[in-house]
């Protein structure tokens, strides 16, 4: 049986924190749900802390993983992370948002691309 469309992304976003990981970052929460929408990661790179959208794909048909964020989609990113940070009384603190897109031709060999500071 093959797997649902959340298994899959749920395997990308595992992916994407092991990835982050061994860079050396803290994974602090993995999807953070606010109103209609969720922030995939939110973790620490040394004293930043970031927001993690990850788009996972199978085949290139709708083009790059990283294409799928749109305007839109960005903006329901930034306004989740606000969100983040005023419930967390989170104040003088060091964000971005980055951009894990992951590309699965291959489930052995995923394509990672860590897109720093995306928008």
């Amino acid at each position: 049986m093959s797997e649902t469309k959340k298994e899959f992304g749920e395997s990308g976003e595992e992916l994407a924190c092991k990835f982050l990981e061994k860079k050396g970052y803290e994974i602090i929460k993995r999807n953070w749900h606010f109103s209609h929408g969720e922030i995939d990661i939110i973790a620490k790179d040394k004293d930043v802390l970031v927001f993690v959208e990850v788009k996972t794909r199978r085949s290139l048909e709708y083009g790059m993983p990283e294409y799928a964020i749109t305007k839109s989609k960005q903006k329901q990113i930034k306004k989740i992370a606000e969100a983040y940070l005023y419930i967390n009384e989170i104040t003088n603190q060091d964000c971005r948002i980055d951009v894990m897109a992951i590309l699965m031709l291959d489930k052995n060999t995923p394509q990672i691309n860590h897109i720093e500071n995306a928008f």
